[in-house]
């Protein structure tokens, strides 16, 4: 508790041995709202929002992005914008494949951030093959959802906030925005 209000606070449960190699961008503890009128309006008490757009790329996925980077790892994938953010503080180089349906603004934010981007004519499953077509020719490391388990680890720190900030006392519910499973995964963690 006496420690600065970061996801780092939670450092011993985290997969990162050494401080030198913790990469941050200034990843605050994010506050919990309530809702008063979606309590009203569905007649029930206790309804928050974790208000995750204050992490330092404007969105959850730094929570993931963070620990995979703080453990050396380029990757690819829908989460481009928080990796190169990461990659850039880390001085790694980032390789971002996105779907044809990705919007301009996001692929400008990440090769902004100095990742080598593409947009493919086709999927986030297309990306993947890519990445994984080029591992062993380019020497990469996949972090697409689910190939490794350090996003996973930052993605549960939301979890322990969350826990903290309610007293230690966990909700009887929690609906998280789940994408390809890796943040549900580290908030079950």
């Amino acid at each position: 508790a006496s420690r600065a209000p970061t996801l780092w606070r939670y450092r011993e449960l985290l997969p990162v041995r050494r401080r030198e190699n913790c990469v941050s961008l200034g990843e605050v503890m994010t506050p919990v709202l309530p809702m008063p009128k979606l309590e009203k309006a569905n007649r029930a008490a206790g309804i928050f929002v974790k208000d995750e757009g204050r992490l330092p790329t404007g969105s959850f996925k730094a929570r993931g992005l963070v620990m995979a980077v703080s453990m050396a790892m380029p990757t690819n994938g829908n989460a481009g914008a928080a990796l190169a953010a990461y990659c850039a503080r880390a001085g790694i180089e980032a390789y971002v494949f996105a779907p044809a349906d990705t919007p301009e603004i996001n692929l400008r934010e990440i090769a902004e951030q100095g990742a080598k981007t593409w947009r493919v004519n086709g999927y986030i499953d297309d990306c993947g093959k890519i990445v994984g077509e080029g591992k062993e020719r380019m020497g990469w490391f996949d972090t697409s959802t689910l190939k490794e388990p350090y996003r996973i680890e930052g993605k549960k720190t939301m979890g322990l906030e969350l826990a903290e900030q309610l007293g230690w006392q966990v909700p009887d519910v929690i609906l998280y925005p789940t994408g390809g499973g890796t943040g549900l995964i580290g908030m079950w963690k």
